[in-house]
């Protein structure tokens, strides 16, 4: 996999507790110039509306800077959250890791 790409694996939940870290330590990559940035969410189990704030932010951060900012291995209820918000149409979303790897060694 391209060496630019960074992924990033968060634990537990991602609510108010945690968002405020998970923003920040993200935000430091991107300034750091990594150009795409997986968050596999596949030990997470709960995301509140903080958590889902900060998915937008750092989405929105990585947008101004021309990079990408990706999401995998979401389980139900993660998934039931950006469907009923819509942001599984606004988020690029696999279903795996395996499947964001195979996705950008096409574009490649």
């Amino acid at each position: 996999m391209n060496s630019n790409v960074q992924v990033i694996e968060p634990t537990g939940i991602l609510d108010s507790t945690k968002a405020e870290e998970f923003r920040t330590s993200t935000e430091a990559l991107l300034d750091e110039g990594v150009e795409v940035i997986l968050v596999d969410l596949k030990d997470i189990t709960f995301v509140d509306s903080s958590g889902l704030g900060t998915l937008v932010v750092l989405l929105k951060k990585a947008r101004s800077l021309n990079r990408s900012f990706c999401l995998c291995s979401m389980n139900d209820q993660v998934r039931m959250l950006f469907e009923l918000t819509s942001m599984d149409r606004v988020f690029e979303i696999y279903e795996n890791r395996q499947d964001f790897e195979d996705a950008k060694l096409k574009v490649s």
